[in-house]
């Protein structure tokens, strides 16, 4: 995927501004537009992995007391949930409880894959309805006041952390990552 002009410099701005505590930074103006880039493409990448496991590596970890492949996936789908809920305080099709209680209790490759890619669709949704005037709304992230396109560049930010993490984990069980070959 091309470099964007914002793609890094733009992340790095924002993450410098919520660095020195500059909540009222403003998102730039075409940030839903590269929010929605970035996320559609991880998303995609995301759900292509997790089909491309066979559901016998789901269960795999690399070490005790280590994240195994389903929990990685079930991971991924509760923070979608909940950064957008719980920290930009919209509604949810799934309650909380449900989501936290997936990364213990779901193991099961199709089950997983379902979660994951509605998780996906909930955020899409979420981001087709929201205007520019709203990315500067603040609400609460990790005990700060930042505007909620810090908590959307939080949520890209985090699934690309473990999108590393689960490509890692393919390769691991000789999988190669299906846009990668």
């Amino acid at each position: 995927m091309p470099c964007h002009a914002f793609g890094f410099a733009g992340a790095l701005m924002l993450t410098a501004a919520l660095s020195v505590g500059e909540a009222s930074a403003q998102a730039p103006s075409d940030f839903l537009g590269e929010f929605e880039g970035h996320f559609g493409a991880t998303a995609q990448k995301f759900v292509a992995l997790a089909e491309a496991m066979p559901a016998s590596a789901y269960d795999w970890s690399p070490g005790d007391d280590v994240a195994s492949v389903a929990r990685v996936f079930m991971h991924i789908a509760r923070y979608n949930y909940m950064y957008v809920h719980e920290n930009m305080g919209r509604e949810t099709p799934v309650s909380p409880a449900e989501y936290r209680s997936w990364e213990d209790e779901v193991t099961d490759k199709d089950e997983a894959l379902d979660i994951l890619e509605a998780s996906m669709q909930y955020v899409r949704s979420v981001t087709e309805s929201m205007d520019v005037a709203a990315l500067d709304h603040e609400v609460m992230l990790y005990g700060r006041n930042v505007g909620e396109w810090a908590v959307m560049l939080q949520l890209v930010t985090h699934m690309k952390e473990h999108l590393g993490q689960s490509i890692a984990y393919a390769r691991m069980n000789g999988v190669v990552p299906p846009w990668s070959s």
